[in-house]
C-alpha cells in the first residue's frame, strides 16, 4: 500500500530541492516500509546533512519508519542551537580535520593545502576509493557528487554547492569553522606533504637567478621536491586568510 507522509526541510537543506519545494511543507508518496533515511535520500538529501529529524513532533533516528499521515520535520547541522535533548544524527566531529575531496575539486583542495589542512586528492580517485579512504583514515568527503554522500559507508561528508574554487573555500571554511581551527603548518599545494625548512646553499643550484638574489628564507617539499620562500605568492595568501576572516562582516573574500 501507498504512504503518505507531510514532510519540510529547514535551511540549508533546501538546496538540494527544486524550486517548487524549497522552505514548504509537502506530500511525498512512496511504497512499502522504508527507513526514513532512505526516504529522505530518496527525495535528494544526503544523510551526512542531516542533523535532527522530528516525526509527529518527536525526535527519531534514521532508522525509524514513516507511516500514513506522518509529519516530519529535517534539519541540517546546528552550530549553536543546544539539541543534546533529541537524537543526534549526526557522528561526532572529527578530532583532527582532514579532508579527501573528490575529482570535480582541485583547485579547492590546493586552497586547504594552502591553509594547512591536510587534503587528499587525485584526478583518478573512483567514488569507492574515496569512500574507503575517508573510512580508514578518518577525513571528510568533500564532493560535487550528492551520490556519493548517499552511502551507507558515509559518516562525514558535506556536498560543495558553488562550482568557482574561491567561493567553494568559503563554504568550507564556514562549515568547518577552519579559521578558527587553522593548522600552524605549512603543506605542499602540490603533494599535500608539510614542507620543511631548507637551507639556502644546498638548494642554489635550483634558483632562479633573481630569487637567489632577494630571498634567504627557503622551504622544501620532502614529497615532490618543490621549492617554496616567501614571495609575492605567501603574501596573497595572508591576505586571504584575513580577508576570510572578516568574510561575517561584509560576506565576500575578494
Amino acid at each position: 500500500m501507498p504512504r503518505t507522509i507531510s514532510i519540510r526541510f529547514y535551511e540549508e537543506l533546501n538546496d538540494f530541492l527544486p524550486p517548487q519545494r524549497r522552505k514548504i511543507t509537502f506530500s511525498h508518496t512512496f511504497m512499502g516500509t522504508p527507513a526514513i533515511k532512505d526516504v529522505i535520500e530518496a527525495i535528494g538529501i544526503p544523510h551526512t546533512e542531516v542533523d535532527m529529524i522530528l516525526v509527529n513532533g518527536e525526535s527519531v533516528g534514521f532508522g525509524y519508519r514513516p507511516d500514513e499521515g506522518d509529519r516530519v520535520s529535517v534539519y541540517p547541522v546546528f552550530e549553536s542551537l543546544d539539541i543534546s535533548g533529541v537524537s543526534h544524527l549526526r557522528p561526532n566531529p572529527l578530532r583532527i580535520i582532514r579532508f579527501i575531496v573528490d575529482v570535480h575539486l582541485g583547485k579547492l583542495a590546493r586552497y586547504l593545502r594552502m591553509l594547512g589542512f591536510d587534503t587528499l586528492y587525485r584526478n583518478d580517485y573512483e567514488d569507492n576509493q574515496i569512500i574507503s579512504i575517508a573510512a580508514a583514515e578518518k577525513r571528510i568527503i568533500l564532493t560535487r557528487d550528492i551520490g556519493i554522500l548517499k552511502n551507507n559507508a558515509v559518516t562525514h561528508g558535506y556536498w560543495i554547492r558553488s562550482q568557482i574554487p574561491l567561493e567553494q573555500l568559503k563554504e568550507v571554511v564556514r562549515r568547518f569553522d577552519l579559521i578558527r581551527n587553522q593548522y600552524p603548518v605549512m603543506r605542499c599545494m602540490e603533494c599535500n606533504s608539510v614542507i620543511e625548512v631548507a637551507e639556502k646553499d644546498h638548494i642554489a643550484h635550483r634558483l632562479k637567478e633573481r630569487t637567489r638574489q632577494y630571498f634567504n628564507e627557503f622551504f622544501v617539499c620532502p614529497g615532490c621536491r618543490r621549492i617554496y620562500w616567501k614571495g609575492s605568492h605567501f603574501e596573497r595568501m595572508l591576505k586571504m586568510i584575513e580577508r576570510l576572516r572578516n568574510d561575517r562582516q561584509d560576506g565576500s573574500i575578494y
